[in-house]
């Protein structure tokens, strides 16, 4: 038999202590009681369960002896065993910081994780740099102070009172009992989710190659740390935030695609049949360093073309966004990519007729696009020199 304390035995002594007021026969008579529950307890637990798993589920071993003690009919403790035998409550804060900068950061990594995947820029991740600090501070006041301090908050003792509220409900708890039955399915896609972020991320950008391999040490953080939380009540500090990076990246991820389809169903011109520009590696034409936005032609009598479409060399569409104007906003949106010009001309912060007066906003600067060539062109006239006539012998 193992000389090592089991969390039954552990969670007791405590137990023991804050009835050490009582007679010693009494204490045993209690403890005789609750010790078959326990046990039945520590064996659905698992093998190496944890007291803090009894004290998530029990709430801490003063609190349970106060039950006990009310159950019983037992007095409270006198005052003067009071000061002898009970230790000053520990402080609230050092845990509750703990427990709100895990829920922070995680927070945190879920909004960057969304607007990553939305715009799959680099620079949303330097918002990392914000959250790191506070999770760092969390982590270091759980390591020091324990994960029993966490576990005995009020707020984490409200949660854990809801949810077994909501598992004596029939149809609540049947869905807690099937989502709870998902835990192992969850951790294996919360691995393959992380894995496929980096590689889309990769792709779409070269500096986020970078990524990559933490996105992969958290994958297998996942998948070793995630079976093992419900012992380990200290690995939620793992678990929490890579479930919350997953979840933001998702909710992102389906985002960015009903965008991408809204903005493929709002313009159907000759976009549709061109690709994009990106699949040639340049979205933007220039001339001189500077881009360009809009090309005008003109025929050699200098009247403007309307309808023009534009090709390189090879025969590759020069194909660039096209932007229209959002009424509701007053901005302007991308409606589509085509290589058709001219298109026309944008212009934003200006006043209509009617003052731009909405009655949501108030007073804004609008927006409207302006059809036709603004300017007229000067076509230079080539004259041909006349032939030479070639000399005859």
């Amino acid at each position: 038999m193992s000389d090592k304390p089991t969390a039954v035995r552990v969670y007791l002594a405590r137990v023991r202590t804050a009835l050490a007021d009582l007679p010693a026969s009494e204490i045993e008579e209690i403890l005789e009681d609750v010790r078959p529950h326990l046990a039945e307890l520590e064996a659905e637990l698992g093998e190496g369960a944890r007291v803090e798993a009894l004290i998530e589920r029990l709430g801490s071993p003063e609190s349970y002896a106060a039950e006990l003690r009310a159950s019983g009919g037992y007095p409270a403790p006198a005052e003067g065993a009071t000061q002898v035998l009970a230790t000053p409550a520990p402080g609230l804060a050092k845990p509750r910081i703990a427990l709100w900068g895990l829920v922070f950061s995680a927070l945190g990594l879920a909004l960057l994780a969304f607007g990553a995947t939305i715009t799959v820029n680099p620079d949303v991740f330097a918002g990392l740099l914000l959250f790191a600090p506070v999770f760092v501070v969390s982590l270091v006041l759980l390591l020091r102070g324990g994960v029993e301090p966490v576990l005995a908050l009020p707020e984490v003792g409200w949660l854990r009172t809801t949810m077994a509220k909501g598992r004596e409900q029939e149809d609540a708890g049947r869905f807690l009992r099937y989502a709870g039955s998902l835990k192992p399915a969850w951790w294996v896609l919360c691995a393959i989710a992380l894995i496929c972020f980096g590689l889309v991320f990769m792709l779409r950008h070269r500096d986020a190659v970078l990524l990559l391999p933490f996105l992969i040490l958290a994958a297998v953080a996942a998948l070793w740390a995630g079976p093992r939380v419900r012992a380990d009540r200290r690995l939620l500090w793992v678990a929490v935030p890579i479930s919350a990076f997953v979840i933001g990246g998702a909710l992102g991820g389906f985002g960015a695609a009903l965008d991408l389809f809204a903005r493929g169903k709002s313009y159907s011109g000759p976009s549709t049949y061109y690709p994009s520009a990106d699949n040639y590696g340049n979205d933007q034409l220039t001339y001189g360093g500077r881009d360009v936005d809009n090309v005008y032609a003109f025929d050699a009598d200098g009247k403007p073309l309307t309808e023009v479409y534009l090709y390189d060399e090879e025969g590759r569409p020069l194909t660039l966004t096209r932007y229209a104007c959002e009424r509701s906003t007053g901005g302007k949106q991308k409606i589509g990519e085509d290589n058709r010009f001219p298109r026309p001309k944008i212009e934003q912060g200006v006043t209509d007729d009617q003052g731009s007066y909405n009655g949501y906003n108030g007073y804004r600067g609008a927006c409207r696009e302006l059809a036709g060539v603004p300017f007229s062109a000067a076509i230079p006239k080539v004259t041909v020199p006349p032939a030479t006539p070639t000399p005859t012998r």
